[in-house]
């Protein structure tokens, strides 16, 4: 018997035709097939859309919503949805509140029904958040996009920055970031007239970023500020990159754009590094700790690694510390500065509420600097920073993904499925807040979060359950302590040049500013 040899170029060629075969299934399976059996659980559970369009779903339709959505201002009207999340007003505004959307080839499903909200916020090892994005992971990742066990151990170490009495000892950073670089800035501009009109978004942000720096790195404050300056540069250039469609691999090709990112955060991380080695030293060298942010994080990390045996891999690494700082930057500037800047628009537009507020400010703090415990009196300055956070919220939807397939009440969602949580239509509903749910009435939290809608977890501005955003208590002092010093000296009014164009960008934000005319008390 005689054998015909085989070429091994025969075989090779034979094996990658195999493996173009399954390439080429598995791309057809994802772009089609399971799609479409996604989308015919859903419809059997009661979810109602849009039938699945090959590749791009809802996006092409979504992206031109938005673009009409921003090309024009609004009314002024606290009713913000249909220009904030066009394509998930437009969506629900024709399905209802059980409708689903379509990320690409990906099926996202609106929750709204607040005990299904709890269940999604208190299970969440079964609700986990979508992976970020490339681009987004170069500019932050840290606490907020953490899960499992590293999530927990991140809280555990992270926690003790955010205790009450080490908020206590920065009170006197948040005044003198409030005043020296915000408030007595105004008070010279109005020194003359008695009244100026300005845009104050950029102040407040400003007045953020200065407190950030200075409660996140203490001593080494003008680093801190070369940081932010940094980031808000990164933070730019990412949002400008995530306008586009998403393509994988796009962001390792040496375009100037990415070039000019990775520098960028390349710089971050040895500013940040340099500010850690002189901490650990000083640490080390049995030196006091002082209260800033990132030395209560590095002691608190280093007595947990101490616990177990000097064992590394308990404690947070370096590169961990480093994204957490980053973390500090994005999620303390943006949502301070965006509570304080809506807060001053909607004073401006119920002079009643600005007149209460300011009567109870001079009632406990009189003209001296506001403190801490007189900041925790103020009464009728929470409601209205709470009735804010209702109708502006910094961010306007939280998104979950099913990694396995996962009961949430009566639906049994199957994996790939992600959920869209709409807080700012979750915080309208008439059926939640009443009639008046379009409107800005502080006095729905007369007695309290609890009584002020027919269930508490219907309000979640800074979320819900275990994953709470750990830094809500440090923004709320901070915006009591900047409202209460701007109520002291000035009353305001929205400028004639005005314009109502919310946007969602980081987070909530006036698109063309917010131009505010300034009168000195």
């Amino acid at each position: 018997m005689s054998y015909v040899p085989i070429h091994i170029g025969v075989i090779i060629s034979y094996v990658l035709l195999l493996l173009l075969l399954l390439l080429g299934w598995k791309l057809v399976d994802w772009i089609w097939f399971r799609p479409k059996k996604l989308e015919k659980i859903l419809r059997r559970q009661g979810f109602a859309g849009n039938s699945y369009r090959i590749l791009h779903g809802d996006l092409k339709e979504s992206a031109a919503m938005r673009e009409e959505a921003m090309s024009k201002p609004m009314n002024f009207s606290n009713h913000i949805a249909p220009r904030v999340i066009p394509s998930v007003y437009h969506t629900i505004q024709l399905y209802g509140k059980k409708s689903m959307m379509w990320l690409g080839p990906m099926p996202r499903v609106h929750i709204m029904d607040p005990e299904q909200l709890k269940i999604v916020f208190s299970s969440i090892n079964d609700f986990q958040k979508p992976t970020m994005n490339p681009l987004t992971r170069l500019l932050v990742q840290g606490l907020a996009s953490l899960e499992g066990q590293k999530w927990v151990k991140h809280r555990k170490i992270i926690n003790p920055a955010f205790h009450v009495e080490k908020l206590k000892d920065m009170v006197p950073a948040f005044y003198h970031s409030c005043y020296n670089e915000m408030v007595s800035k105004w008070e010279g501009m109005v020194s003359r007239e008695g009244s100026c009109e300005l845009d104050v978004m950029p102040y407040l942000q400003n007045m953020a970023s200065d407190v950030i720096s200075r409660t996140a790195f203490g001593s080494s404050y003008e680093k801190g500020k070369k940081i932010f300056e940094l980031q808000t540069e990164l933070a730019n250039l990412v949002i400008q990159a995530n306008l586009g469609i998403y393509i994988p691999g796009w962001r390792f090709l040496p375009t100037k754009s990415n070039r000019k990112m990775k520098e960028i955060s390349k710089e971050i991380t040895t500013l940040i590094l340099g500010i850690m080695n002189e901490k650990e030293k000083s640490i080390k060298a049995g030196e006091a700790i002082q209260t800033d942010l990132l030395s209560i994080l590095m002691e608190s990390n280093m007595n947990e690694i101490k616990q177990h045996g000097n064992n590394k891999n308990i404690g947070m690494s370096i590169e961990d510390v480093i994204e957490e700082c980053k973390l500090f930057y994005i999620a303390g500037q943006e949502t301070t500065a965006t509570l304080l800047v809506w807060t001053m628009v909607l004073l401006s537009s119920y002079s009643e509420w600005q007149e209460r507020a300011r009567a109870e400010v001079f009632e406990i703090f009189g003209n001296k600097k506001p403190d801490y415990d007189g900041l925790n009196r103020l009464k009728v300055v929470t409601m209205i920073f709470n009735e804010v956070l209702r109708l502006y919220p910094p961010v306007n939807m939280f998104g979950r993904i099913i990694r396995k397939e996962t009961r949430l009440g009566n639906l049994t969602l199957p994996e790939g499925v992600m959920l869209g949580l709409p807080v700012v239509l979750i915080h309208l509903d008439p059926e939640l807040w009443g009639e008046d749910a379009h409107e800005f009435n502080p006095e729905r939290f007369s007695e309290g979060i609890s009584k002020a809608t027919k269930n508490p977890s219907a309000f979640i501005p800074f979320g819900w359950g275990p994953r709470i955003c750990i830094g809500q208590n440090f923004a709320m002092i901070e915006a009591k302590m900047a409202l209460s010093i701007i109520l002291q000296r000035f009353s305001f009014e929205l400028s004639p040049s005005y314009t109502h164009a919310p946007i969602a960008v980081l987070t909530t934000q006036p698109q063309h500013g917010a131009h505010i005319i300034l009168h000195k008390l």
